[in-house]
């Protein structure tokens, strides 16, 4: 189920579907910037969200503990607009280390906290 979830925030992203986000985000929300600010509003990371045209999430660990679950792995963005303020360039691919924190609210799962690093292409 949070797997499927995870999936489904990641194409949310992809497509900047923002009604999506906002049934799968927490209120509660917390996330970091590719320019490594971490932003606690919801909204602000909805709107801050850069066009991507690829987004793929390799997941390479992932566990369910109580009413939280924990996705790590690597993942690669390719933003479809130069975004210098955040260091991302059209076309260019992103790759990133990032875990994805869920937990239980009022019966479904929604996604609580995530951080994402920039790291250097090999």
């Amino acid at each position: 189920m949070v797997r499927s979830l995870d999936d489904q925030e990641r194409i949310a992203a992809l497509k900047k579907d923002t009604k999506a986000l906002e049934r799968l985000w927490s209120d509660r929300f917390v996330g970091n910037q590719p320019n490594n600010k971490v932003v606690a509003d919801k909204r602000a990371l909805m709107d801050a969200l850069v066009p991507r045209s690829s987004y793929v999430r390799q997941i390479e660990f992932f566990r369910v503990d109580g009413d939280f679950a924990f996705i790590m792995g690597l993942e690669t963005i390719v933003a479809a607009t130069d975004a210098p303020g955040v260091g991302l360039v059209a076309g260019q691919p992103t790759r990133r280390r990032f875990t994805n924190v869920w937990k239980r609210e009022g019966g479904t799962w929604r996604l609580y906290a995530r951080h994402a690093t920039v790291i250097a292409d090999r």
